[in-house]
């Protein structure tokens, strides 16, 4: 593992469940979610992965940690995107611990007290269940449509699992045994849709995802800059249609986004909430070129539309 720093994190088995966290340059929002995901009885540890923050940024975390014995600081050196570097803690937890579940959350999640027990006494009566999320208090459920990839519908039960086709990755429990089967997150995708496409691989081998509804979570901030979420989100639900719905999916999907291309250039009220058009154009472009992978450099310099 790359620059593992501080502690190994202790091998107990569930119902203890460890807690990866994924930072970038964000240490005060992560010093917090360390200090709440700890307060959580059921939290073995807590690794955090990060993502080549500047050197102030990791200073910050490791005076905090310090003298925390359950804390680790797994440094990659560079930004390899959230999901690459989930998979550097999944890795780290499935070699060394002996835990049925992990938690995988960024760097500002703040579960609710007692969400960590919960749970877990939720997800111990679903012998099948091998992805979930805990509830974001949006009211909605994570769903795939095969021709516009993941999308939201309104909540079905107010209270326990809930099934659904993906979890998030606001906070996310994976089944060892799940990850095992399945493997990891796929890397092409770096950042959203990965959990979309883990999920339908693990459908696929017939594991349940469902949401955890009124285990409760906050995730105050959008990570990155408007240019490389739209350029990502684009190019990789162009992606995930392709790859599990087929080329005509696809299609269909990239002629829609032509459509709201143009129909939110000459009319801003049918702006979507995240709105580049220049990074949607170069997404679509680098799908049909193959392209996947860390977004082009030069978006996240860009600046908002007007």
């Amino acid at each position: 593992l790359p620059d593992a720093r501080r502690h190994s994190l202790p091998g107990v088995t569930s119902p203890s469940v460890p807690v990866v966290l994924v930072h970038w340059n964000q240490p005060t929002a992560c010093i917090r979610s360390i200090d709440r995901f700890r307060a959580e009885p059921e939290v073995c540890g807590v690794l955090v992965v990060d993502n080549g923050s500047a050197p102030a940024a990791i200073a910050a975390i490791e005076s905090h940690i310090d003298a925390l014995p359950d804390v680790e600081l797994l440094g990659l050196g560079r930004n390899c995107g959230f999901g690459p570097a989930a998979n550097r803690g999944f890795s780290a937890w499935l070699t060394r611990g002996g835990w049925e579940w992990v938690a995988l959350a960024p760097h500002d999640a703040l579960c609710a007290p007692g969400a960590i027990g919960a749970a877990l006494a939720i997800l111990s009566e679903r012998p099948s269940a091998g992805l979930a999320s805990a509830d974001v208090g949006d009211g909605a459920t994570p769903v795939i449509d095969p021709y516009f990839g993941g999308i939201l519908a309104p909540a079905a039960t107010s209270e326990g699992w809930e099934p659904a086709d993906h979890p998030h990755g606001t906070l996310m429990f994976a089944r060892r045994a799940c990850l095992v089967d399945v493997g990891l997150f796929d890397e092409r995708y770096v950042a959203y849709c990965e959990e979309a496409d883990l999920a339908l691989r693990a459908r696929a081998r017939g594991w349940e995802c469902g949401l955890l509804r009124g285990v409760m979570v906050e995730n105050p901030h959008l990570s990155g800059t408007t240019a490389v979420v739209d350029y990502l989100q684009q190019r990789n639900t162009l992606l995930l249609v392709h790859e599990h719905s087929g080329s005509y999916h696809a299609f269909i999907r990239f002629m829609t986004g032509l459509v709201q291309l143009v129909r939110g250039s000459f009319r801003p009220s049918r702006r979507p909430p995240v709105w580049h058009p220049r990074a949607r154009i170069r997404a679509m472009s680098d799908f049909l070129r193959g392209v996947s992978g860390p977004p082009p450099a030069a978006l996240s310099t860009e600046r908002n539309p007007t």
